[in-house]
């Protein structure tokens, strides 16, 4: 306990000394927490030597991130919004892994690397996404689902992604794994939707007048529809997000937004800090030059395929922008895809801090993109503040 405390400490502590000086200079604050992770990190000070117990806290973040958008979603809404972003998640997918694999070629690697690779850019962040998504202003929420959208279907390619490279796809036990996603992703939908309707709704209403019950029963609906989402096959995210879009047609969605927002900012910070800690900077020399040429044509890549195939389904040109320079960058799921390929040795570990370099490069770069050029809660400006 007193070394877990010792690290929030540290952690905190840090933070709100760097995002002190970040705000003076009228910098992203997220670059001032992934900096906080290389700071205290392995790589930097070693004061915390081991971050992945508050790598695991720090994924309630995104958890709770999913389920507060999802509790301003209408259904009626996100079933067009899916059906129009699903020919641009996936022919953008596919460039931008054709792109990765060439470049993977170009500097050096393996045929095999070139392919996780590749599989690796083809992934926008969930959390810088929408992190940097003004919700709930009026203007921005067809930009929003259109945002949440794309992000959700590439969530689902990734998760297939990832049992190809954990399991192979045409084994017994992945295959069935697939045919359960499948089935589930349906099933649980209709079970979210009955429950809430007969069942968490009526006792909402029996018992408003205790905040604190509110507060209790909206934490214990997101967390454990996310757990029936990944005993299912699907992700934690998946789950919280469509316990947050259950609730979202009734009148007490917007107070139980409000009240998690401190608490899904809290995990947030740990996130943001584990990426920063995970990264070694002792191997950062061998991969920086194709790391720059991969992350630099990403962020250069991305907001133009993004807006060309949104135009292409009647989007107009500055919506088509604006979503291509929020998604400009590459995933959580690019790390995640990373790991598990260098654990099942499909690729090095040189491979790997490439993924690695260029989704902190892509993260840092394409979060001052937006900042400094769209409405976002962490704006550097009262102009672009909005949340």
């Amino acid at each position: 306990m007193d070394s877990l405390v010792t690290s929030f400490f540290l952690i905190f502590s840090s933070a709100a000394v760097l995002a002190t000086l970040a705000l003076y200079t009228r910098q992203p604050l997220i670059v001032a927490y992934i900096g906080v992770g290389v700071l205290l990190g392995p790589s930097g000070t070693s004061l915390i030597v081991d971050p992945s117990l508050i790598n695991s806290i720090a994924k309630i973040g995104i958890i709770f991130l999913l389920f507060l958008l999802g509790l301003d979603m209408q259904p009626s809404k996100l079933g067009n919004m899916l059906k129009n972003a699903m020919l641009v998640a996936i022919a953008s997918s596919a460039l931008f892994f054709a792109i990765g694999f060439l470049i993977g070629h170009l500097t050096g690697y393996t045929w095999q690397e070139n392919v996780v690779i590749g599989i690796a850019m083809m992934f926008s962040s969930t959390i810088i996404g929408i992190k940097l998504l003004p919700t709930t202003v009026l203007h921005h929420r067809h930009t929003g689902e259109l945002v949440v959208s794309l992000l959700l279907i590439q969530d689902l390619i990734a998760i297939i992604v990832l049992l190809i490279l954990s399991g192979g796809f045409l084994e017994f036990s992945s295959a069935t794994k697939v045919i359960r996603i499948l089935v589930s992703l349906p099933l649980i939908i209709l079970f979210a939707f009955l429950f809430v309707r007969y069942v968490l709704l009526k006792l909402l209403a029996r018992f408003d007048a205790f905040h604190e019950y509110i507060f209790l029963v909206a934490i214990g609906w997101c967390l454990g529809l996310a757990e029936i989402a990944e005993l299912a096959g699907l992700s934690l995210e998946v789950g919280a997000f469509i316990a947050g879009v259950s609730i979202a047609t009734s009148p007490i969605a917007y107070y139980i937004a409000e009240n998690l927002k401190p608490l899904r900012d809290f995990f947030l910070v740990l996130f943001f800090f584990s990426l920063g800690a995970s990264f070694h900077l002792g191997l950062l020399m061998d991969v920086a030059l194709p790391a720059l040429i991969l992350a630099g044509t990403i962020l250069i890549i991305k907001p133009l395929v993004f807006r060309v195939l949104l135009h292409g389904v009647s989007e107009s040109v500055s919506v088509g922008w604006e979503i291509g320079f929020r998604l400009g960058q590459i995933s959580e799921f690019s790390l995640l895809i990373a790991f598990v390929a260098t654990s099942e040795a499909l690729i090095s570990q040189n491979a790997s801090h490439l993924i690695q370099a260029t989704a902190i490069i892509t993260f840092l770069v394409s979060s001052y993109l937006v900042v400094f050029r769209y409405p976002t809660p962490i704006g550097v400006s009262e102009d672009l503040r909005k949340n």
